[in-house]
């Protein structure tokens, strides 16, 4: 026995030596530094080679499919950033994205413990259902969830069901673009770091100003760039290449700043809208996940999940730059859709 333990971790650890120099990691113990970005260069294709939507489409749905298995094997069903505000005790990573979805209702105003407000929601990008299992807890409410990754959908519904949701929650693929659902149906429309996927930002908020009921909230939580300075027209060469990088490895189209999403708020007669820049307190994240991904579990599941997976955990070096950088900010835009008028 004690000879087939040490040949498997024998092999196992020779195919993660070998992947590491493949991919420009380092051999030894020694975490990444930016120097993998030469790597990255010659593996990553420019922004345009993404092509037509649908190809962009296709590719988050097999992103998602590839790699969601080894997140939640390595950080449970939240899947995104945790909040960690400075001068705050030591938490886990876990507590940190719970404490991510309780800041963010603080800044919307939906914070009553089983709301009445709250009956219906809908969770745009929803991933493997974490969000809305933790806020069908705490407002008991009905649950609807879209993702473009058909495991991701299905595993979101089996998890629900073997914790006793039964038909209070349920998931499927589905366009935010185009969504799934009569005008109107829901109290809290719930975006978790999902709008950077959207090609199309305008008829992303529209969609989720549609889907609101009168005197509902939306929320979203995304991946922005810096706001532009008076006079600037865009982005610098620099900041736009780094940011080409990572859209090619996690199939997003063009960034926008929250000044951009206001205003597509505004256009769409929501009302209340509140931002945040949380860049700051979710600056412990990327190093998080580089840490967790640079373990023997994690670079064995890199090797499972495949290159899709792979190319990913490249660039989240060049995530952790763009933080430093000020160029990628991490904003909370939450707003209301105004009550239905009483007709005399």
């Amino acid at each position: 026995m004690s000879q087939l333990v040490l040949c498997r971790r024998g092999c196992v650890g020779a195919k993660l030596h070998d992947a590491k120099a493949k991919l420009g990691l380092p051999r030894g113990g020694r975490r990444p530094t930016l120097m993998v970005r030469a790597g990255v260069e010659e593996l990553i294709k420019p922004l345009t080679s993404l092509g037509k939507v649908a190809d962009l489409k296709s590719g988050i749905a097999t992103f998602y499919d590839e790699s969601s298995e080894l997140w939640e094997n390595m950080w449970g069903e939240h899947m995104h950033h945790g909040y960690y505000p400075k001068g705050a005790p030591p938490k886990s990573n876990q507590q940190a994205q719970v404490d991510m979805i309780e800041e963010t209702l603080k800044v919307a105003g939906v914070t009553e413990v089983r709301s009445v407000g709250v009956r219906a929601m809908v969770d745009v990008g929803c991933g493997i259902g974490g969000s809305s299992r933790y806020l069908s807890r705490r407002f008991g409410c009905r649950s609807a969830g879209i993702t473009l990754s058909p495991k991701q959908a299905a595993r979101a519904n089996a998890i629900s069901q073997a914790e006793g949701f039964g038909d209070k929650l349920h998931f499927q693929v589905g366009d935010a673009l185009a969504q799934p659902f009569e005008s109107g149906s829901f109290d809290l429309v719930w975006s978790m770091e999902s709008g950077e996927h959207m090609p199309d930002k305008k008829q992303f908020v529209s969609e989720l100003a549609r889907v609101c009921a009168p005197g509902g909230s939306v929320i979203v939580v995304t991946w922005c760039h810096r706001v532009l300075a008076p006079g600037e027209a865009a982005l610098r060469p620099d900041e736009a290449a780094l940011l080409d990088r990572i859209c090619e490895a996690y199939y997003l189209p063009a960034w926008c700043s929250v000044e951009d999403y206001s205003k597509l708020f505004e256009a769409q007669g929501l009302t209340d809208i509140q931002t945040r820049d949380w860049s700051e307190e979710v600056s412990p994240f990327w190093g998080a996940v580089i840490s967790t991904a640079l373990t023997g579990e994690g670079l064995a599941g890199l090797l499972r999940a495949g290159w899709t997976t792979i190319k990913g955990a490249l660039v989240m070096p060049l995530m952790a730059e763009g933080f430093r950088r000020g160029l990628i900010k991490f904003n909370v835009i939450t707003a209301r859709k105004p009550a239905a008028t009483a007709t005399p």
